[in-house]
């Protein structure tokens, strides 16, 4: 490489530097917590539940929690378009500022999950279990006594929900995203069932306690990902023609799934008794609630969310407008569309209390 080059990539390196833009955040650690004697809401207990997790920022600053999706895990979230978009220098939550904590939910990641020994004998968690997991983490492993700040994406949203009903005196704010404080039904349930039960009904599985990965939930996963993700005007976009969808489809189908069978069936099992709606009036949080207008999961037309945030006191509703930029239940991770939304929010909150 010549100096002209070295040189040029220098100031390139400064522009993006000067942006608050970085391959690496501030103060990255990870850690695990131990929860012994850990009890499920099915009435299970697991002797050592491991909950891991990863932090950025300053650990005396305002603490944060964020919260992946299924299938996901704190990492995850550590990406371009959300975690570099929200915590780097300058950005909404700096992480100089702010405490970040991501947690790997129950069954995800690098926590406790099925794969790890018990298989088919590890305990059926929810929702619920992954909050009381979250809370003990927080408050007994890295001694916070109150979150400035909850934010979650798809299940993650859905977690959030389940927080500020299960604990709410524990947060100033909340940000569920992708979610509805509904019971899980309709399509998005159908859906998931459509997984659980290819998995279930797989020969393959002997109850979880299988000597080779069961592969006939593989083909119905990919159709879940296309029937309830990407977004109808990306669909078009991408796939404008009969030869083209087909090519699409055909290279769609052969996407495989590395993840455990039992981890992979636990993991959409959770959300089966999700259900904040009794629960809505408990809350004290300061909320700013998220979703798309093309979302598959959510579909604003029902009208389940306007519903749901007359329980709720204090409540700001974003849809985002469907468009060229927008995929559909993934675009909540493209804090691009919402991040104006969200400096709003925090000056708002700063009044709030």
């Amino acid at each position: 490489m010549n100096n002209i080059k070295k040189t040029l990539l220098f100031f390139i390196f400064l522009i993006f530097a000067s942006q608050g833009y970085c391959s690496e955040f501030y103060n990255r650690k990870e850690g695990d917590y131990i929860i012994e004697k850990f009890k499920f809401n099915d009435g299970n207990t697991i002797q050592n539940l491991k909950i891991h997790y990863v932090t950025i920022g300053d650990p005396k600053g305002k603490p944060v929690l964020v919260l992946h999706g299924t299938t996901g895990n704190g990492d995850s979230m550590l990406n371009d378009s959300f975690g570099h978009a929200l915590f780097d220098k300058g950005m909404p939550l700096d992480a100089e500022k702010y405490f970040i904590i991501l947690p790997d939910a129950i069954g995800t990641g690098q926590s406790s999950k099925p794969s790890d020994g018990l298989k088919g004998n590890f305990p059926h968690y929810d929702y619920t279990d992954m909050v009381n997991a979250q809370y003990l983490l927080l408050k007994k492993g890295l001694n916070i006594d109150h979150l400035e700040l909850i934010i979650g994406n798809s299940m993650g949203g859905m977690n959030t929900w389940q927080w500020v009903t299960m604990y709410p005196n524990y947060m100033k704010a909340a940000i569920a995203m992708a979610a509805t404080p509904a019971p899980m039904s309709s399509r998005n349930w159908i859906m998931r069932k459509m997984i659980i039960n290819s998995i279930k009904d797989d020969p393959d599985l002997n109850n979880g306690f299988y000597s080779k990965q069961p592969e006939k939930f593989q083909t119905v996963y990919n159709y879940y990902d296309i029937a309830t993700n990407g977004g109808d005007i990306a669909w078009q976009n991408n796939a404008y023609s009969t030869q083209k969808t087909e090519e699409i489809l055909a290279n769609k189908l052969k996407e495989r799934t590395t993840m455990d069978a039992n981890d992979f069936l636990y993991q959409w099992d959770a959300a089966r008794n999700f259900d904040p709606t009794k629960e809505l009036t408990k809350i004290k949080a300061f909320m700013l609630v998220i979703n798309s207008e093309d979302d598959e999961r959510n579909p604003p037309n029902t009208g389940l969310m306007e519903k749901a945030l007359k329980d709720v006191v204090a409540a700001k509703y974003y849809l985002i407008p469907a468009s060229v930029k927008t995929r559909g239940h993934g675009t909540t991770m493209n804090a691009e569309l919402w991040i104006e939304e969200l400096k709003i929010f925090l000056k708002e909150l700063d009044n709030y209390y």
